[in-house]
């Protein structure tokens, strides 16, 4: 996602996969198609090796979007609420509310159907 909150990339793979994996397998799609970007945000869910591998690959710096103070209660986190924001606007769509899809090709396209909608909305306006 941009700052925007529009998808750039969709990874979409099975449950057994770590997030670890899964944001390698998505950062490799995403630096094929865009080779500009100055850097990638992430949560802290995600380990010391993947900023090195992603550094190494492509020299872009990762982010570690991080909690202030002693991390209790509701934060607005800078950047990080513009992705559950566009989580928030996903939701909305039927067929993303509940997981109904059998095949990840479904999962993928129903992801860009919505966002296609959503981009079409914001021009609208």
């Amino acid at each position: 996602m941009d700052t925007l909150g529009l998808v750039w990339g969709i990874s979409v793979h099975a449950a057994h996969i770590s997030e670890s994996r899964g944001a390698r397998l998505l950062l490799l799609r995403l630096f094929r198609y865009c080779h500009t970007l100055e850097k990638v945000l992430v949560d802290g869910g995600y380990f010391p090796v993947l900023f090195t591998w992603a550094f190494s690959l492509f020299r872009c710096p990762v982010e570690v979007v991080k909690r202030v103070g002693n991390g209790r209660g509701f934060q607005v986190l800078p950047k990080r609420w513009i992705v559950e924001r566009t989580f928030g606007w996903l939701n909305w769509q039927r067929r993303l509310a509940k997981d109904y899809e059998h095949r990840i090709q479904s999962s993928k396209a129903w992801i860009k159907i919505a966002m296609i909608h959503l981009m079409l909305r914001k021009l609208e306006k």
